[in-house]
């Protein structure tokens, strides 16, 4: 599974990147939104995990932007913030989780392993012929 990963403290991103791959994750790292956002148009990954608190784009505004492009890799939002606000803002955006920090590597990677079954749920449940889209409920 790839996944995309935007951190811009070494301490915690080296940490995160070598517990992801532990765990069998493929691991595409930057450490600025800039960066991240043109990773997150130019890839396909499985998820996109964003720290809110980067240089350059924000992860907030690198969700909006990547919703707004019709880019639906889940994404789990990462940050010291743990204000109300901030994880509404984030959710509201279309972020499909959010963990604050400090954290384990181990329960990052379990929400990695549902927002991308959820995806794929997801994905199973459509179908396309032509103009039309159908979903399928359970």
């Amino acid at each position: 599974m790839n996944v995309l990963f935007v951190e811009d403290e070494a301490k915690i991103a080296n940490f995160v990147r070598a517990g992801l791959k532990e765990q069998g994750f493929v691991v595409d790292y930057c450490d600025n939104g800039d960066e991240g956002y043109l990773r997150a148009l130019e890839n396909e990954y499985d998820a996109i995990v964003l720290d809110i608190m980067v240089p350059g784009k924000d992860g907030l505004s690198i969700l909006k932007l990547l919703r707004q492009k019709g880019r639906n890799a889940p994404v789990i939002l990462l940050t010291a913030r743990n204000e109300l606000n901030d994880r509404l803002e984030g959710l509201n955006l279309g972020a499909d989780d959010y963990i604050a920090k400090p954290f384990f590597v181990e329960e990052l990677a379990a929400r990695i392993h549902a927002v991308i079954r959820r995806s794929v749920s997801e994905r199973q449940n459509l179908l396309c012929v032509g103009p039309i889209t159908w979903r399928s409920h359970h």
